[in-house]
């Protein structure tokens, strides 16, 4: 196949554009050549023999007439055993292998393997004769926790083909011949246990595409019983600078019930990613007892790098998330932040002088967004194993406006919006998740009648604790008042957590419903207090009874003995005609 190459006729900050000596398509990769180095880039727009390309790259000394290489093949990551535990860029080059060869300072232009040199131990699961078909597992290897299955690449045309020869079990090289395919014509084809997918392209080498009707536990009270995540689904958690964004990803990340978490550190601060490579290596993974990373995968791009690498790190986390979906796990990616990207789409957009649409985003953004939101998805395999990759994203609106145009975009298009609150943050509530102005279509652990109740109560709680700040407690009806204390009561002992506490850090599902009961009854007492001291008192009492039971271990005789206390305390000023 002939080489198509071209001449840069145009520099504009990311935006390259070269006129070219042949056919292309976009989404393609190119390469600029400059003083000694090829700058990869993709092209994302074709038209009158001019190709602009995106580069992925500081673009510092490309000029007028520097030659431009085209590869034919569309942008893509590399999938195969050994991506667990890495820290990759957006191109996924391996950080550590990079700053290796580079120092600290990383130069442009260098690119590494993403898959390690490494032999495994092959298990075939396929002998000569039999029949695959795309994305059905021709072997595994162990990897790490997990068994890694070796598939008939997902590039394959949908048709039967026969396998040829396969290798027997035992130890060989990642790039080595491990089984021969023909397909009905005849054509043979090796295969090792590495190919390339189109990051921007879906993997949809399922049977079925099911609805996410099963919960996604994270040990967040907040989360699992009012504003729930399911396998499979969609959610975003916008909030203003220092909210609290990353460290609920953190939290979401160590104790939510999936076998694979992705993290893409797209276009955040230098520093908050430092801490993600420094924190997550050393949080331990409370299902293993080991260390998270070990199931984690980490795409990094800072703010300080090109801005067209925010994209594709997005898309490659995307990508391998469905590569560990078609063997059979869950996968849990969550992006920090989808702002950033944004923001880079609008750049890009401005330097090809489309029309914009609100605040200068392109006007495709919510197709474009919508687009990577629908990758998530919990699914029937070929083989009837039920898989998922769950979508979380972050939002970084300026000044905490919810109306701004990226939110709004991602608003229509996920299941549950958790949005964090400036105002609980400031007043170190953790997770400060707004209860009240969040939602989520998915269904949680408790029953939903309980839950819509108690949230009316809380509702309420805010509308009399407005009023108060008009009329005083003085003019409030003590039974306002009650309802009030009600409100603070279910806010500071159930949708708060302490981070902190080695047991009331992570609340399982079965604890959390104990607690609700419990509290649901308080919720729902009528209490025969009247003066208002006395009622602060006793829900001060309460407040301080439930915190000391988050403390200690579930399934105890200490915890039995305190839930006995707490329901002792709340009857002994129930209304006697209630009982």
């Amino acid at each position: 196949m002939e080489q198509i190459t071209g001449s840069v006729t145009g520099v504009n900050g990311n935006l390259v554009s070269v006129r070219i000596d042949g056919s292309i398509r976009k989404n393609e990769v190119g390469y600029v050549l400059v003083d000694g180095k090829r700058l990869k880039g993709e092209i994302i727009r074709v038209g009158g023999g001019i190709a602009d390309m995106q580069i992925y790259e500081m673009t510092n000394g490309i000029k007028v007439g520097d030659k431009a290489e085209f590869t034919g093949e569309l942008m893509s990551v590399s999938l195969g055993p050994g991506l667990l535990t890495q820290i990759y860029d957006g191109l996924q080059n391996p950080l550590p292998e990079l700053a290796e060869k580079c120092g600290f300072f990383l130069e442009r232009g260098e690119y590494i393997d993403p898959i390690p040199n490494k032999d495994w131990e092959f298990t075939p699961a396929v002998k000569a004769g039999d029949v695959v078909r795309p994305g059905d597992t021709l072997g595994t290897v162990p990897e790490g926790l997990f068994t890694h299955h070796i598939m008939v690449p997902f590039g394959f045309s949908e048709e039967n083909w026969t396998v040829e020869s396969v290798v027997p079990k035992g130890t060989y090289n990642v790039r080595d011949t491990i089984a021969v395919v023909r397909d009905e014509k005849g054509a043979k084809k090796q295969l090792t246990m590495v190919f390339t997918w189109p990051v921007k392209k879906p993997i949809t080498c399922y049977a079925q595409r099911l609805r996410p009707d099963e919960t996604l536990i994270t040990k967040i009270r907040c989360i699992d019983t009012f504003l729930p995540i399911a396998k499979g689904g969609t959610f975003c958690v916008p909030g203003p600078f220092g909210a609290g964004k990353t460290v609920l990803q953190h939290m979401e990340a160590k104790n939510a019930d999936v076998d694979i978490v992705i993290v893409a550190a797209c276009g955040e601060r230098a520093g908050e990613v430092v801490e993600i490579l420094k924190e997550f290596p050393e949080l331990t993974d409370p299902r293993t007892g080991r260390s998270l990373m070990e199931r984690t995968i980490i795409i990094c791009n800072t703010s300080s790098m090109p801005v067209a690498a925010r994209e594709a790190s997005v898309y490659t986390a995307i990508t391998l998330a469905e590569y560990y979906r078609q063997m059979g796990l869950s996968v849990l990616m969550l992006a920090d932040s989808t702002s950033r990207w944004a923001q880079a789409m609008r750049e890009m957009s401005g330097r090809l002088e489309e029309i914009p649409g609100d605040e200068a985003f392109p006007a495709y953004l919510e197709s474009v967004i919508a687009s990577f939101y629908e990758r998530a998805g919990k699914v029937r395999l070929k083989n009837g194993k039920i898989a998922s990759v769950t979508i979380g994203g972050t939002v970084s609106p300026a000044g905490g406006n919810f109306e701004e145009p990226v939110t709004q975009a991602t608003l229509k298009v996920v299941g549950a919006f958790h949005g964090l609150s400036r105002e609980r943050s400031d007043a170190r509530k953790y997770p400060a998740i707004h209860p009240i102005d969040s939602w989520s279509k998915y269904k949680g652990i408790a029953d939903r009648e309980k839950v819509e109740k108690a949230r009316e109560i809380l509702v309420r709680s805010t509308e009399i604790n407005q009023m108060m700040k008009v009329v005083g407690e003085e003019g409030i009806s003590a039974e306002d008042y009650i309802l009030y204390q009600k409100g603070e009561l279910l806010d500071a002992a159930y949708l708060q957590q302490d981070s902190f506490d080695p047991v009331d850090a992570a609340c399982e599902p079965e604890r959390q419903l104990r607690v609700f009961a419990v509290l649901y009854e308080i919720l729902t007492s009528p209490y025969a207090l009247e003066n208002k001291n006395e009622i602060r008192m006793f829900f001060n009492q309460l407040r301080q009874q439930l915190l000391d039971w988050h403390t200690i271990e579930f399934n105890t005789e200490k915890f039995d003995q305190q839930e006995e206390a707490v329901r002792q305390l709340s009857r002994s000023k129930t209304c006697k005609q209630a009982v």
